[in-house]
């Protein structure tokens, strides 16, 4: 009797530590999840681990554990490599190049280019656009505006950022010859995923006009901007950007609509559309001008 009672709480100390042992997963799901990992979906895998809390809770927190340490361990291998990454390997850029000509009854030429450059590091991502629209009709220039944008990004979160921009345009149909816009604040990713990506922007700006009748003019403004990404399927995406300039003077909205088809390798077609409204242009203009565009991308 003595015995048994001294060869009890061994028995009940094995029997513990033999339920405190982790579960053991389904074949089924850890299969899933390995193929999951090894091709490295996250949606999939997040799929899996929703599906594993149903399926077997009682292996559920493994599940969730062996995610965890995949996705922890992609975004330190992730980070490594930006860390050791030359300068030029982390530029990305996109020329866009759209133009027609006609002949016959009318005579008419238009073209149209834009780069975009854009750096993304760890802590900071710059992005530089170049853009030239140039319109003829019966020898008569009928379009011709050029602007450069340059913007730095410090992103001290992993959503939220400042942001430094400089922007110069020449229009001299929509009424001004130079224009400078400086601007810096606050920016945030409001929605940030594989799919779907939303950044707002927003803060004060300083604006020099010089206008197509000499007169100058300067004012402090407020700036906004939106930067909307979708890819609806691995081969088109739409994107949609939006700036407003808001000052007691002229006022500047613009907006750009695009949907983007890969065709194969690095080209892409792309049709756009870009509104631009000024509020108090000079006399004889107008206050609202579009253009629609058909392009060839590629992505380098």
């Amino acid at each position: 009797m003595r015995a048994l009672l001294f060869a009890l709480p061994l028995l009940l100390a094995n029997t513990a530590a033999f339920a405190a042992e982790d579960p053991v997963i389904p074949p089924t799901i850890k299969s899933m999840l390995d193929s999951a990992m090894a091709a490295g979906s996250e949606g999939d895998v997040s799929v899996i681990v929703k599906y594993a809390r149903t399926a077997d809770p009682a292996s559920a927190d493994l599940v969730v554990k062996i995610a965890s340490d995949w996705r922890n361990d992609r975004v330190a291998k992730a980070n490594r490599r930006i860390r050791e990454a030359d300068f030029f390997d982390l530029v990305k850029g996109r020329a866009e190049l759209g133009g027609y000509v006609q002949t016959g009854n009318s005579e008419n030429i238009g073209l149209t280019a834009v780069v975009e450059v854009k750096r993304e590091a760890l802590e900071w991502r710059h992005k530089l656009r170049l853009q030239a629209d140039y319109q003829e009709s019966l020898g008569i220039v009928t379009r011709e505006r050029y602007l450069a944008a340059y913007e730095p990004n410090w992103k001290f979160d992993d959503r939220a950022y400042m942001y430094g921009a400089a922007q110069y345009e020449s229009d001299r149909f929509s009424g001004f010859y130079d224009r400078v816009s400086l601007s810096s604040g606050a920016g945030y990713s409001a929605v940030k995923s594989p799919k779907v990506k939303l950044d707002l922007e927003l803060g004060p700006a300083y604006r020099l006009t010089r206008f197509i009748d000499d007169k100058t003019e300067s004012n402090i403004a407020a700036r906004g901007s939106l930067d909307f990404g979708w890819k609806l399927s691995p081969k088109i995406s739409l994107t949609q950007n939006a700036s407003a300039y808001l000052q007691d003077a002229n006022s500047t909205v613009s907006s750009r609509s695009a949907l983007l088809a890969k065709l194969f390798g690095p080209l892409s077609a792309q049709f756009s559309y870009t509104l631009q409204y000024e509020s108090m242009p000079p006399i004889g203009r107008e206050t609202k001008d579009t253009t629609s565009r058909a392009a060839l991308v590629v992505d380098f």
